[in-house]
């Protein structure tokens, strides 16, 4: 461990709820630092009449928390040692009931004696800071606390067990290693000598490239899952895209009526289909208007669409025969407008109109689905066309997906660098041009993982948005 890590290491005791505030059955206190399990035994007797100092790690005793001759309450209490603990520290977990009352009453009892109040996340950045994770696997954990879906729960679990670590440690180690050896000829560089190989050199930069640009792709779909994918519902007005809303998330979560242009701003929520969170957003009708107020929702609807992953065109069945050609023409404008995006063609109401017309709408329309959002019709369709269009495969391959932010910005100025590092090889230019660019690749790669010295604002910054007890 560096002397950069070891200033930043606190030397006091912490505390902290580690479960939800609130009554509850048991709650959970949790107490980190060299000094925690003494500071604990003084307040515990147990019920075996042995000193929780001479006890094993990860060993759970009964008994009961005092105050003097008073009794808080009857709890067991879990001790973990250094350093076989998740913060590497003594650590010691109090399960008490889970009255808001007792659980004060033995957080001011350790308060007044040795312990301060952790800060957001500080247990999990004392867990970094002591070599227990990396960086990226400190970041994880609140992903998992915040996992509402299985799609972000796995990809999740996957960083935490270090995905995007293991995908750069050994390309970073062997960047390393072509790193001390540039610099070598640099001291050597009046007798003309290379120690670096060029062509397995090429090699690594060739590689580090490609896994570098994956890793980027791969942050749109990974983000979108991660946050749930945006799928906004547009047409013209009274097609039914309020009903298709709200039959979708089984509420009358959007206003639903035969006046047109009744939505006038967009109106989204979250449903979870076999294991992928999907954002809905109906937004307002799209047509020609001289309301202003309208005309502003119109234009967050085409907004909203820009931003989406997925499009749904919504028409009406009971319009078609009469305006085909209206109806061809807005689709082809559509998909013209957004040719990034994938968008799937709904034609709602078809419980109103007959076989003949479902027969002319399927035939003139490729890939459109016919359902009835009123009724019900085709809903069970939609969300297994819409599962199907999200491409989990990378999931279910256990490959790294970039979900973090931070991640995507080190990621994309460690490929900046490393592609003016190829650039330099094949113009041929100094040695010691492209070693400057071989150090930036080095530091932004270490960046992500914490094998570079990381800023005290930036770690600040990260575990600020960690609930206090982790």
């Amino acid at each position: 461990m560096n002397l950069y890590i070891c200033s930043m290491i606190e030397k006091d005791s912490i505390i902290a709820l580690a479960t939800p505030s609130g009554i509850g059955a048991i709650s959970v206190i949790r107490i980190s630092g060299e000094e925690a399990i003494d500071i604990v035994s003084k307040f515990f007797i147990s019920k075996s009449g042995k000193q929780l100092k001479n006890q094993k790690t990860h060993s759970i005793h009964l008994g009961h928390i005092i105050e003097g001759k008073r009794i808080i309450d009857e709890v067991l209490v879990s001790i973990f040692k250094n350093p076989s603990s998740y913060t590497g520290e003594n650590v010691v977990e109090i399960s008490c009931h889970g009255s808001s009352f007792i659980q004060q009453e033995i957080i001011q009892l350790f308060l007044k004696n040795g312990c301060r109040m952790a800060n957001n996340g500080e247990f999990t950045m004392r867990a970094f800071l002591n070599g227990k994770m990396d960086l990226s696997q400190a970041e994880a954990v609140a992903d998992v606390i915040a996992s509402n879906s299985a799609a972000s729960h796995q990809m999740a679990i996957q960083q935490m067990r270090g995905g995007i670590a293991n995908e750069l440690k050994e390309l970073r180690a062997q960047l390393l290693d072509f790193a001390a050896l540039i610099e070598l000829e640099l001291d050597f560089s009046g007798e003309d000598v290379e120690f670096a190989d060029r062509a397995k050199f090429k090699e690594l930069v060739h590689t580090i490239t490609t896994v570098l640009k994956r890793l980027i792709e791969s942050f749109s779909f990974g983000n979108a899952l991660k946050n749930g994918i945006p799928v906004a519902i547009i047409g013209e007005p009274n097609v039914g895209k309020s009903t298709l809303l709200n039959t979708l998330l089984n509420e009358e979560k959007a206003i639903v009526s035969d006046i047109a242009g009744t939505t006038r701003d967009a109106i989204e929520d979250e449903l979870i289909i076999d294991g992928v969170a999907f954002r809905f957003i109906d937004t307002a009708g799209i047509r020609e208007t001289n309301d202003r107020v309208e005309s502003i929702g119109i234009k967050k609807a085409y907004e909203k669409a820009e931003n989406a992953q997925l499009i749904i065109f919504l028409i009406d069945s009971n319009k078609f025969s009469t305006s085909k050609e209206v109806f061809l023409s807005e689709i082809a404008t559509i998909k013209n407008r957004f040719p990034k995006k994938r968008v799937l063609v709904i034609a709602n109401k078809i419980d109103a109109v007959s076989t003949t017309e479902k027969n002319e709408i399927s035939t003139e329309i490729d890939d459109i689905l016919l359902l009835s959002a009123k009724q019900k019709i085709g809903i069970n369709t939609l969300l297994k066309l819409l599962t199907s269009l999200v491409n989990t495969g990378a999931l279910s391959n256990n490959e790294t997906i970039v979900t973090n932010s931070r991640h995507f910005e080190a990621l994309n100025n460690a490929l900046a660098a490393i592609v003016s590092v190829k650039k330099g090889i094949e113009m041929e230019i100094s040695t010691d041009l492209f070693s400057i660019d071989i150090r930036e690749c080095l530091r932004h790669m270490g960046n992500i993982t914490g094998e570079y010295d990381v800023d005290k604002d930036i770690l600040g910054h990260i575990f600020s948005n960690f609930c206090i007890g982790k």
